[in-house]
């Protein structure tokens, strides 16, 4: 999965008018129309799935939930963490 504030250049802490702010940037910097980079597209596209999470509450907080359990970073892990914990504490 991809890192939503990474995309826009921002930390976890960042308030809605710093998301709105850093969307806007940017757009404007890989806008297809504006930029001639073959991938500039890709890149648009990432920022725009980066803003539609980000600066909605609901998904926002699902999105910060799933990086808090560290599902995004390292599913494999995450699981043998639960699953260790859990049977540690039923033997």
């Amino acid at each position: 999965m991809k890192d939503h504030y990474a995309s826009l250049g921002l930390n976890s802490a960042a308030t809605l008018a710093d998301i709105k702010k850093a969307f806007r940037q940017k757009a404007a910097q890989f806008h297809p129309d504006r930029n001639p980079d073959p991938n500039a597209a890709l890149y648009f596209r990432e920022v725009q799935e980066a803003y539609d999470v980000l600066s909605d509450t609901d998904k926002r907080q699902a999105y910060d939930d799933n990086r808090r359990r560290g599902l995004l970073d390292s599913p494999i892990d995450t699981a043998r963490d639960i699953w260790s914990t859990y049977f540690s504490r039923i033997l």
